[in-house]
């Protein structure tokens, strides 16, 4: 690659940060004590430019431009114990980005999905996708641009980009109707016990799906044939039912899928795949009737819904810190079980009318957090397919219970390992007894403490480390976060905006 094109790509690296830091050019100049006609043809790459103005700018973004030394690691240094305030705005899905992505694979129009979380899960989709072909371009106010092949070149697959993500493995769904062999990489993601993808294959197999797994890779092959009978999930789980959702979408007749998935990540791709002519019917419940399409090609536009885990955790933030914060474009459908469970235990808060989110379907409101003194349930905190309380949600109930007088029982039963996580926050002085994998007690509230933990190679626990952090006074260290940008946009920045003091250094 020459210097001209690197300059380029620096220059527009440069540009898509500072677009979504909400910065102008003259905004940055001033930060950098330079002119905006230096910074306009620094984006253009137009202009030489030194790794210590490289730098600079990564300072005042926040970010890392640029990265040496490819072992490097990003750390969270944080200075805890301060009361949050404001306002802080829950962005869009990362579970339904990254399937919103797989499902543009259905589409051999454009499509462009607006506002949508600038996260690791969702770079590295794009670097698979980019990698056979597709076009993928990022725009204003987190808008994003997909545009496919005519054929996609499967071969070329960024194999160390897929095995970095779970999601690939949803391209099963969208690609067994246009190819009659393929392979994908083994999934990976977070490290959270054994997640088996048995429930796939039985719901796909009845498309003509066959898939034999080898070392490091699943060898796909398709025979079309009618859909016979109704379809029945042997798992409730989202992806499972996102993955035949997208094959009954290219299918040309009707499906029923029963025991489907009605979660949030879910009705995104439903509404999505509505707006591209398919029609489905029970969205929101466990049975679905869908009425597919032999091909699609149109241009379409649509608008991920806000993140509910996202706006859980910042629920817990404020009340392990005891703040007094707004959270705004809250989706309630999806928060409603654990609002009134924390109600339960004693949280003071309030709530906005119910508004409506962009995508036309989804409710949202804000909800307002009060000083409050938090007791035990009296029964187990648990999680259950939608609508009963969140699976990712619940390792931020179980945080809320560290500050709760009284002694809790955290049952995480979805997970092998996942519970285990909970006694990271012991290094803080949170006083954690460890059942079994599947359980904890949580005896609050804890005199937090500060520490240096090195985060988990799982999403949700990280955060929830973090967020313990924030109450502990003086200094902690979080170790190599890529785990929480995975999931979180700029969490950094948006946290100290309420109140938080949390530095970000690379290694």
């Amino acid at each position: 690659m020459g210097t001209a094109k690197y300059l380029r790509n620096i220059g527009k690296l440069i540009q898509e940060t500072r677009q979504a830091r909400g910065l102008t050019q003259a905004e940055l100049a001033t930060e950098l004590g330079t002119s905006q006609s230096a910074i306009n043809r620094i984006e253009k790459g137009g202009q030489n430019i030194s790794l210590e103005m490289i730098a600079r700018i990564g300072e005042v973004l926040s970010s890392e431009i640029v990265r040496i030394n490819n072992s490097g690691k990003t750390n969270f240094y944080i200075t805890g114990g301060h009361t949050l305030k404001g306002t802080i705005e829950v962005k869009t899905s990362k579970n339904a980005a990254v399937a919103l992505l797989c499902a543009t694979l259905l589409n051999k129009g454009k499509t462009t999905l607006r506002r949508v979380a600038r996260i690791e899960e969702v770079n590295r989709i794009i670097e698979v996708l980019e990698s056979i072909g597709v076009k993928c371009r990022w725009l204003e106010n987190n808008d994003l641009e997909v545009t496919p092949p005519k054929r996609l070149k499967l071969e070329n697959m960024d194999v160390e980009a897929a095995k970095r993500t779970r999601t690939v493995i949803m391209f099963l769904g969208p690609l067994l109707h246009q190819y009659s062999h393929f392979s994908l990489p083994f999934a990976g993601g977070c490290s959270i016990g054994t997640r088996t993808v048995e429930p796939h294959m039985t719901g796909l197999a009845p498309f003509g799906l066959h898939v034999v797994a080898t070392s490091d890779a699943y060898l796909a092959t398709t025979h079309k044939r009618e859909v016979g009978k109704t379809i029945v999930l042997t798992e409730r789980g989202d992806t499972v039912t996102e993955n035949v959702i997208m094959a009954a979408a290219l299918y040309d007749g009707e499906v029923t899928i029963r025991n489907a998935s009605p979660n949030y990540m879910v009705q995104d791709v439903c509404f999505f795949l509505q707006k591209l002519g398919v029609k489905i019917d029970g969205i929101g419940t466990t049975v679905l009737k869908i009425r597919g399409l032999k091909s699609i090609n149109k241009a379409v536009e649509y608008y991920p819904s806000e993140d509910p885990i996202e706006a859980m955790s910042f629920v817990a933030a404020g009340v392990v810190t005891n703040s007094e914060i707004t959270i705004k474009r809250v989706p309630i459908e999806f928060m409603e079980l654990e609002l009134a469970m924390l109600e339960g235990m004693g949280l003071n808060f309030s709530t906005t009318e119910e508004y409506p989110a962009r995508n036309g379907h989804t409710r949202l409101v804000d909800v307002s957090l009060k000083k409050s003194v938090l007791h035990a349930p009296k029964d187990k905190m648990h999680c259950m397919p939608f609508p009963g309380i969140n699976i990712d949600n619940l390792p931020f109930l179980g945080l809320c219970a560290t500050v709760a007088e009284g002694r809790t029982l955290v049952h995480d039963w979805t997970y092998e390992n996942r519970a285990i996580y909970f006694t990271e926050l012991s290094k803080l002085n949170a006083v954690i007894e460890m059942v079994d994998p599947h359980r904890v007690y949580i005896t609050g509230p804890t005199k937090w403490k500060p520490a240096d933990i090195t985060a988990p190679a799982a999403l949700r626990p990280s955060v929830v480390i973090l967020l313990a952090m924030l109450a502990a006074p003086g200094k902690s260290v979080l170790r190599d976060v890529y785990s929480i940008n995975r999931g979180y946009e700029d969490i950094a920045n948006r946290l100290n905006k309420i109140g938080a003091e949390i530095e970000t250094i690379w290694e």
